[in-house]
């Protein structure tokens, strides 16, 4: 998993949200983390973590998409969007046993990829849907500077309903229906994302513009990713 780092350094993240049943009863996967975790522990979340530095390095089987691409770009080192991609289907697949990827054969996949290579699968990105991006405010124990992801379940290789694959950072794995969800113990910053996942649950398209949390030492401000600059 992650590699230990100073503890006062902003790491880039991926957070994966999936959405079942989205024309019916929508779901998605949550699970919780455990009590003793320095990063949220006890709150019910969606799969993710930081980017490992095997992740620059991964085959990605299809690139995503634009507009998704290039509002990755925004306020961001340039060429980290298929990083940011690999690390949330890696975090998807270690915290939930869930692939996102195609059928295809790896040459010497990094260490923190055997167990996904050994799916049979590589890494799929075009469906990941770039919706949401927050950095964690000044003075907390880890400081990152996530990107959240949609996906539908139907672009899941594997069985929805499958957890053996998975590890054991996340436990209580389950699809919770989106109305219900907040019943649940979840981070502010969670809540907020949930918001403008259930505004545009019925809408497939990737959104006008992405939304940015953005928390750094001297102010926060609510900003806009539209792919060409930023903006407030």
């Amino acid at each position: 998993m992650s590699q230990q780092i100073d503890k006062s350094q902003i790491r880039d993240a991926s957070t994966v949200i999936v959405l079942r049943d989205r024309s019916t009863a929508p779901r998605i996967l949550m699970g919780q983390r455990g009590a003793k975790a320095v990063f949220m522990p006890n709150k019910f979340v969606f799969p993710g973590g930081a980017v490992d530095q095997g992740d620059h390095a991964v085959p990605l089987a299809t690139p995503v998409a634009d507009p998704n691409a290039t509002r990755l770009d925004d306020d961001s080192p340039p060429g980290l969007a298929p990083a940011l991609a690999a690390a949330a289907i890696r975090e998807l697949f270690e915290e939930t046993g869930q692939v996102l990827g195609t059928p295809g054969d790896w040459h010497a996949p990094p260490p923190d990829w055997h167990s996904f290579a050994a799916t049979g699968h590589l890494p799929h990105a075009a469906p990941l849907q770039f919706v949401f991006r927050a950095l964690t405010p000044p003075g907390r124990p880890r400081r990152f500077d996530a990107r959240f992801f949609l996906i539908d379940a139907d672009d899941l290789a594997s069985d929805p309903d499958d957890f053996t694959a998975a590890s054991d950072e996340l436990s209580h794995l389950q699809w919770i229906a989106l109305d219900a969800v907040r019943s649940f113990d979840m981070p502010f910053i969670t809540e907020v994302v949930l918001s403008e996942i259930a505004a545009r649950v019925h809408d497939p398209a990737p959104p006008a513009s992405v939304p940015y949390f953005k928390n750094n030492e001297e102010e926060s401000l609510f900003l806009r990713l539209r792919g060409i600059e930023l903006r407030e």
